[in-house]
Parts: structure tokens; sequence; C-alpha cells
């Protein structure tokens, strides 16, 4: 089960690479996406620091996306790192997000641990499904945060019911073997298949085994 949690936080941890401006709700009103999407990433960058400047969250975060990443214009973490911060602390969780990724490598701040725990613990708290991942696992690691597998079983099923089939298999193995929660096969079960319909093969063999065990009657 430790495997799979590597392997959850293997794929998140892509820092400049999940760094990547996001569209409006109403992307035919924003000008600079349209920019953007259309490969004219000097008119967008230029669209998104007015933006940025009048204090727009999503403007910000945009802007910090093209400059870390050096898109319409030379890169500029320092920059970067201000506008993700101003974004930020505006309450974008995708910006709280992606800074925390910026603490955890160290990447244009001084790397610090408990910083990455806590503006995860920001953005997970607005159901962030990512960032609910990664704070369950700085809990589960005890990496910038105590030890605790209650709260790492609290975020963990917070991802797993939004979908992330890695958290579904990890909240099957919780309940299977009682760790953060009280042990339960019928839970295990349903998080089980849940992660063997997106896919997962693992998943599928540990649901018919769960299931197994549950026809038997060998566990209450």
């Amino acid at each position: 089960m430790r495997a799979k949690v590597h392997a959850a936080r293997a794929l998140l941890l892509t820092a400049l690479a999940i760094l990547s401006p996001a569209r409006a709700a109403a992307p035919a009103a924003d000008a600079g996406w349209q920019a953007y999407s259309g490969g004219d990433y000097g008119a967008a960058r230029a669209i998104y620091e007015r933006g940025a400047a009048a204090g727009e969250r999503l403007a910000e975060f945009n802007l910090a996306s093209m400059l870390l990443r050096g898109e319409g214009g030379p890169p500029d973490v320092e920059a970067g790192v201000h506008w993700l911060r101003r974004a930020a602390d505006a309450g974008l969780p995708q910006a709280q997000y992606n800074l925390g990724l910026l603490y955890e490598s160290g990447l244009g701040v001084s790397r610090s641990l408990t910083a990455a725990t806590e503006w995860w613990r920001r953005a997970a708290e607005q159901g962030h499904t990512e960032a609910q991942v990664e704070l369950a696992t700085q809990y589960f690691l005890g990496r910038g945060a105590p030890k605790d597998w209650t709260l790492a079983a609290k975020w963990y099923e917070a991802a797993a019911q939004n979908g992330h089939v890695g958290a579904q298999y990890i909240m099957g193995s919780f309940y299977e073997h009682g760790d953060g929660v009280a042990k339960d096969l019928r839970k295990a079960l349903t998080w089980y298949v849940a992660a063997a319909k997106q896919g997962d093969v693992g998943a599928a063999v540990q649901a018919k085994d769960v299931a197994r065990r549950l026809a038997e009657g060998s566990v209450p």
C-alpha cells in the first residue's frame, strides 16, 4: 500500500509542468485565455499583467504561470512566485496547491515541508483533490506535519470521494486493515470497487478477495 502512496505522489510532483494558465469560468469572455490557447503568448502575458495589476486573482495565477514557464517573455522565477503568492493569498485553491509544490521542491522559495503542508491544507479545505492527496500523504509519512493516520485517512477519503483513483485504493486498504479508521471490509470493498471501475487492476484483485471473505462470512 505504501507503494501506492508513493505512486500517487510521483504523479503529482510535476511542479512547473502543472503550472499552466487556467481559463476563466466563461472562456469566451477571457481574452487572455483566447490569446494563450491561440499561441499568442506575448498578448496573453500582457493581458494577464493588466488583470494582475487590477487584483484579479486568476490573472495573477496565470501571469505567475507564464513567468515561471518563460512564456511570452523570459522566465522570471522571483516575479512568478510573487504573483502566485498573491493569488494564493487571495484564496485561489489551484494557486495554493501550486505554491505548496514550490515549497516542497524549493523552487523559487526556501524549501519548507511545513509551509507546503499549510498551503495544501488551505487548498484541500476548498475541495482541491490533488491538495487533499498531498495533505493526506504529509500526515501519512509525517513530512512537514506530525504523523497522523487518522488525519491521513480523513483527507485520502475526501480525495477518494472526489474521484481520485489512488486515494480510492488507499482507502480500500485503510478500511481493510483498520489504518486510521475502524476496520470495515464492506467499506473497503466499496472503495476497491470504485478504484477498479477506473481501471486500477490491483484494486480489482483486492475487491475480489474482500468480496470472497465477506461471502464466506469469515469477518463480521
